[in-house]
């Protein structure tokens, strides 16, 4: 395994380590989730709208770009496609409009000028640890202050789990400040489920250097769980829509042997696999 870690696959770490077992080492296939295809779809909407002109940018406009979006995802996305086949279409739509409708009640895009949309972002910490994702979208004021958003099509979190809620932008944080060495003023989680809501949170350096030693000991945790084989499960709600309950002692279901490592050809066909996939989808 190459010292790289996202935001994603930490949380899947700090949920289950079993859980981050098979989906980065074993690789195993997953079933295609209408909510997440549908978060797939919305998150596009939302993106695209901000290539129109200021004043364009309403609710109509939004709606209009949403089925033309959807038949361009299913022609891109085996994931799409496979949910397309099992769902009443337009009552799933709708429930992407409502999502859509939500964010407006929430945002005001005529007044919004995004300095970034899905952008890519790393920085390689000083342990060599090189973190890496895909923001949102990043807004930036006038005298340089940033925002790091990221849209949720779930309802907001109860506040207890805000926190947790709040890890993977705190590490976006923490990313674009080794990376560009300023600490963003604002993150800001939008929950457009039945529970809309805007979860804003103001970071600091000491915020994220407690991220980066915690993002230090899940990697040290990943690299031990690797040299022994011994990846734990953990049940949580996590388990509610894991894809992985049939291999999992948790569940009695069976534990899958680890897989040996790839060769180095196999490593860049991998490799080749995502760019080609990121190049397709327009990243």
């Amino acid at each position: 395994m190459t010292a790289a870690l996202s935001p994603s696959r930490a949380g899947d770490f700090m949920s289950c380590p079993l859980l981050f077992r098979y989906r980065t080492i074993d690789r195993l296939p997953e079933r295609s989730s209408p909510d997440a295809v549908r978060g797939t779809l919305v998150h596009q909407v939302l993106e695209d709208i901000f290539d129109l002109p200021a004043a364009e940018r309403t609710p109509t406009a939004a709606h209009a770009l949403l089925e033309p979006t959807w038949t361009a995802l299913q022609e891109r996305s085996d994931q799409a496609r496979e949910v397309a086949g099992t769902l009443a279409q337009p009552a799933w739509l709708d429930s992407a409009r409502e999502a859509i409708d939500r964010w407006f009640l929430l945002e005001d895009p005529t007044r919004l000028e995004p300095a970034e949309r899905e952008a890519p972002v790393s920085a390689v910490l000083t342990s060599g640890l090189t973190l890496r994702g895909i923001i949102d979208r990043l807004d930036e004021r006038p005298d340089g202050a940033l925002r790091i958003v990221d849209y949720k099509t779930s309802s907001a979190v109860s506040e207890g789990f805000e926190f947790k809620a709040l890890f993977q932008l705190r590490i976006y944080a923490l990313i674009l400040w080794r990376s560009r060495g300023v600490v963003p003023r604002m993150l800001q989680l939008v929950y457009l489920g039945a529970r809309s809501e805007l979860v804003r949170y103001e970071p600091d350096e000491a915020d994220l250097l407690a991220t980066e030693r915690t993002i230090e000991a899940v990697w040290t945790a990943i690299e031990e769980a690797r040299r022994t084989g011994v990846f734990e499960p953990s049940r949580g709600r996590q388990c509610d829509w894991c894809s992985f309950k049939a291999h999992c002692p948790a569940w009695g279901g069976e534990l899958l042997p680890m897989p040996a490592p790839p060769s180095r050809w196999a490593r860049l066909r991998r490799s080749l696999r995502r760019r080609w996939r990121r190049l397709r989808a327009g990243r």
